[in-house]
């Protein structure tokens, strides 16, 4: 392939504002990380690409949180059980108490941040970072009213796909072995369906789902034969999320793969309509009233820190001395083909293999959110440092939750301690600041 040519470009930006913490990215970690180090009495200044905080659940509509606790205890406690608290007070669960209602989740994050005193600004991307010596200086950033500077002393990522300490030279991995990544998927959302009748049907025909998902195979309903559906969840009296179909070859590093399953996942949407309409019982008369306005990702770069969090460690269910929390969701590799082995694989490790029972959980030590070579930023979310298995464990909603907190605690002693370096940051104090603002920290 030819090297595309290229171009000198630059030009001076004014440096517009100075800050304790900059944040990167307004998903579910970047919010936490924004709040707890506001709440600390620091400075913060936080942006977001898009119009809303939240992310996957909000713009990208994913229907539901995966689990808060291990069925003995919560574990994203603190700001995770603050939200979902608030969440269920304003209306925004629905039926479930782990439902989403897009819309009430954006207004409960926009109210955490405003009353954290955060300064926040959509729109805004983040092109660029200014460092030396491993110590990043600010963060360039896109908007429409021009390119700017933000300096700072510590710096979060919660893009989801590490993308500011990719910039300022993060080492990182992405994918299996062979470079393949979790498929994704476009969320939805449904009115008029019928919940009663489905329950009804279910019970009267129980295990139909699968076969009547063969009989549509056969009729050649899908363009790709997956068999693996996550399926519509309840969300009101007629309302459900979808979390259906997959995107498969899509790298949410890459805006041409994203463009090009976009608008596949748009299509495939309708396939899916198709499918509950005429095999199953209750969604005869259902009408889709959205697709998401971000793909739902599942998986794109783990950024390499001081620790890496191996599938052993979950497996030993680990305990660290460094712990900023502990987690318990089963490891959720989706197959990045619509292959029937692939697939059996999946569910067996999901359903059997690789599930935790009740109490059980793992650690995620604080040496998990400092990237290797740089002083002076931390990453949360599904970007934390981690092997594929844990990435596929720890990427979910309150998974998110733990690990923002956690590193915008950090950033604020960071700053406390002077130097503004993540590792001079006391092991001790973070866990006693945190367990004082309601996460879940055992032991003394």
């Amino acid at each position: 392939m030819k090297p595309a040519p290229t171009v000198e470009f630059s030009k001076q930006i004014d440096v517009r504002h100075e800050v304790d913490v900059f944040v990167a990215g307004g998903g579910p970690a970047g919010v936490t990380a924004a709040v707890a180090a506001a709440r600390l009495g620091k400075s913060v200044f936080l942006v977001e690409a898009q119009g809303a905080f939240g992310g996957m659940g909000t713009l990208g509509l994913v229907p539901v949180f995966m689990t808060f606790g291990d069925g003995v205890r919560t574990l994203a406690a603190g700001l995770g059980a603050e939200i979902r608290e608030r969440l269920a007070a304003a209306g925004g669960t629905g039926p479930s108490p782990n439902g989403i209602l897009p819309e009430v989740l954006k207004r409960v994050y926009d109210e955490m941040i405003e009353e954290a005193g955060v300064v926040f600004r959509f729109y805004t991307n983040l092109i660029g970072t200014i460092q030396t010596e491993g110590r990043v200086r600010m963060a360039v950033l896109a908007a429409k009213s021009g390119i700017y500077a933000v300096r700072a002393r510590v710096f979060v990522d919660g893009t989801g796909d590490g993308d500011l300490a990719v910039m300022a030279g993060a080492s990182f991995e992405k994918g299996d072995p062979d470079g393949n990544l979790m498929p994704g998927t476009l969320c939805s959302q449904w009115k008029g369906i019928d919940w009663e009748r489905y329950a009804q049907w279910r019970r009267r025909h129980p295990g139909s789902q699968g076969s009547e998902l063969q009989r549509a195979f056969e009729n050649d309903v899908f363009t790709q034969k997956d068999l693996h559906l996550p399926g519509i969840f309840r969300l009101g009296a007629d309302l459900g999320g979808g979390n259906i179909g997959h995107l498969y070859g899509i790298d949410n590093t890459d805006e041409a793969t994203v463009t090009r399953a976009m608008v596949f996942g748009r299509k495939l949407v309708l396939e899916y309509e198709k499918y509950y309409k005429d095999y199953l019982r209750g969604f005869e008369q259902m009408t889709l009233t959205q697709t998401g306005a971000l793909p739902g990702i599942r998986e794109t770069r783990r950024i390499m820190g001081d620790y890496v969090l191996t599938l052993e460690d979950f497996r030993d269910r680990a305990v660290f001395p460094d712990e900023i929390g502990r987690y318990c969701y089963p490891v959720d590799i989706h197959p990045s083909r619509p292959d029937p082995t692939a697939y059996a694989k999946f569910e067996r490790e999901f359903t059997k293999d690789l599930r935790y029972a009740p109490g059980e959980s793992y650690g995620v030590p604080y040496r998990t959110l400092t990237p290797r070579d740089l002083e002076n930023v931390l990453v949360a979310g599904r970007c934390i440092s981690c092997d594929r298995y844990v990435q596929g464990s720890i990427r979910v909603m309150p998974g998110c939750f733990i690990t923002g907190q956690a590193a915008g605690t950090a950033a604020a002693l960071a700053v406390d301690a002077g130097s503004a370096r993540t590792r001079d940051v006391d092991v001790a104090t973070l866990r006693n600041t945190l367990r004082e603002a309601g996460a879940y920290i055992p032991g003394q």
